[in-house]
């Protein structure tokens, strides 16, 4: 186990209280898209800060991303996961895969404006929650994105999510070319190469996942298994999901 899996989900500085005389809440099911550009000479991914006032992450630097809501898995799409994907994101969880990258898509355009698709309509019934994505005249599109993570908060955290982490390329993915717009949930949003990243105020769970974007750019023909971040009674876990 190398220092950073070791250290992943270190609290010390990641500005929340803890307190270990409450019964720690359940993990509620989440999912996080890491979007990538490469479009200078250091591919860059996209980073908003979370406001002060949160009490989960405050001031913190993290990739869109939120809770899944029931909707989220019936929400039509155009694409689906790969089925290597699909498979491991079966792990331990009663939710249909589909789900998790459906929940990034529509995090990200609540957080940032941004459109993650293609255009396209649908004349199906959709959640008031996805209201908003599909006036842009888009629909999802899943195979270009990629599952590269699990993580759950520790307990005794006042917010507790187990969030999937996803990646795409920017070029692939986004629906055009528009600007992310700041909003209620993050801030200061903007393109970062991953050694900016790596210089500002993040917690250590967006350090370990950006260390696992850096080796995907790195070695695009390797099969790298998704990492899974866990406390357990022994300690912090990391395995990966095969």
């Amino acid at each position: 186990m190398t220092v950073l899996e070791k250290n992943a989900f270190d609290a010390k500085d990641e500005g929340e209280i803890v307190d270990t005389s409450i019964r720690s809440p359940r993990p509620k099911d989440a999912a996080t898209l890491i979007l990538v550009r490469r479009d200078q000479e250091h591919p860059r991914v996209l980073l908003g800060r979370r406001s002060g006032k949160h009490d989960f992450m405050p001031d913190k630097f993290v990739f869109p991303g939120g809770r899944v809501e029931p909707f989220d898995g019936r929400t039509p799409a155009v694409s689906e996961i790969q089925s290597t994907d699909a498979s491991k994101l079966k792990f331990q969880t009663r939710r249909i895969p589909r789900s998790f990258p459906l929940t990034a898509i529509r995090e990200t355009f609540e957080e940032t404006g941004l459109v993650v698709g293609q255009h396209g309509s649908v004349k199906s019934k959709i959640s008031p929650s996805w209201v908003d994505y599909f006036a842009q005249d888009a629909i999802p599109c899943l195979s270009h994105f990629r599952f590269i993570g699990r993580a759950i908060t520790p307990p005794y955290r006042p917010k507790r999510f187990d969030a999937r982490f996803f990646f795409g390329f920017a070029e692939d993915t986004l629906i055009d070319d528009r600007p992310p717009v700041d909003g209620a949930e993050l801030l200061e949003l903007q393109w970062l190469s991953i050694g900016e990243a790596m210089k500002i105020n993040l917690p250590s769970v967006t350090r370990f996942m950006l260390e696992e974007i850096k080796n995907r750019l790195s070695y695009p023909d390797r099969q790298i298994d998704p990492p899974f971040l866990r406390w357990t009674r022994t300690g912090h876990a990391n395995d990966r999901i095969r």
